[in-house]
């Protein structure tokens, strides 16, 4: 887009805000943005080892993008650029701390969604505004929000609370027990949006925080992929706080397998209440793949054939 003005009109009519009565139901809109995922992660795009079928399926029935680009190296000021349609020279969010937040003057898509009538949900990661900030998503364009505030807090997947609106909502996971996984959280609370909102036309935004590091899968998802790869085991620097990894390649691969499922299940209930034929859904990666995780960006050719990782 050539100014922030065309891009916000662009928006405008893709949410069918018309000088012309529209004849028909508007398309529902899903989002789905992964988090760290490289190029080559994905089976669609040349992945041989980590198996991703409803994504390549997804791919195979729509419109597969070989040239587009995120817009930063990192996740906040990509995804700032993404909510509002200003690049990176001109948004608010221009570093990746977590502690940086939208402006009352910043105007986001889903605002605009909002006032053409559409029902709006953010289940996962947000980073553009912190509790008590002028960039949460309550006030940034979204009706319904479930998950992680700040980035930070979302680099844990047995975390002690999610946000529901602006109420922190505590969970299981204290005093260091690994009962509730985030991501299985979130993505019951999204099919529950879609089921809420299926008469009317909804904006769904579906940030996963996977396959973001710390590295951790579900016992189940795990086992799929162990003792398949040479592992070196991680254990990562000790301001991270996360948890040592000891097969970082399994457990990354079980990751996005996880994702992939997840958004399986997603695909299937829009099939199951006859959402399928009225809904655009649109899936991408925040940035490129990161490096420090111990999980091997050359051993699973994750950037493709592209140079450089996160943050290059």
């Amino acid at each position: 887009m050539k100014s922030r003005r065309k891009f916000l009109r662009a928006a405008g009519a893709l949410a069918g805000v018309s000088l012309y009565a529209q004849a028909s139901r508007r398309p529902n809109i899903v989002l789905i943005v992964a988090d760290d995922l490289g190029y080559g992660h994905l089976g669609c795009y040349g992945q041989t080892k980590i198996r991703t079928p409803h994504l390549d399926a997804l791919a195979a029935q729509g419109i597969r993008f070989t040239d587009a680009y995120a817009a930063c190296t990192v996740c906040a000021p990509s995804r700032c650029a993404m909510m509002t349609g200003v690049h990176t020279g001109r948004c608010t969010v221009r570093a990746n701390s977590g502690g940086v937040s939208l402006q009352p003057e910043d105007v986001t898509f889903p605002q605009l969604l909002q006032k053409a009538g559409y029902r709006t949900g953010l289940f996962g990661k947000w980073g553009l505004g912190d509790a008590g900030t002028a960039g949460v998503p309550n006030k940034k364009g979204f009706d319904s929000f479930y998950g992680y505030l700040h980035q930070l807090h979302a680099q844990y997947y047995y975390t002690r609370f999610l946000w529901r609106n602006e109420k922190r909502t505590w969970l299981a996971n204290l005093d260091g027990r690994r009962v509730e996984y985030a991501p299985d959280l979130i993505e019951h609370e999204a099919i529950q949006f879609i089921r809420d909102h299926r008469e009317e036309p909804f904006f769904l935004y579906l940030p996963y925080t996977l396959p973001h590091a710390e590295l951790v899968a579900p016992g189940q998802d795990l086992r799929e992929y162990e003792g398949h790869f040479p592992e070196t085991p991680y254990h990562p620097p000790e301001r991270r706080k996360y948890a040592d990894t000891p097969a970082p390649r399994a457990t990354l691969a079980a990751m996005i397998s996880y994702m992939d499922r997840s958004i399986g299940r997603i695909l299937g209930h829009l099939r199951e209440q006859g959402l399928e034929e009225n809904t655009l859904v649109v899936f991408l990666s925040d940035n490129g793949p990161t490096t420090d995780t111990g999980a091997g960006v050359p051993f699973f050719q994750v950037a493709g054939p592209l140079r450089g990782c996160k943050g290059s």
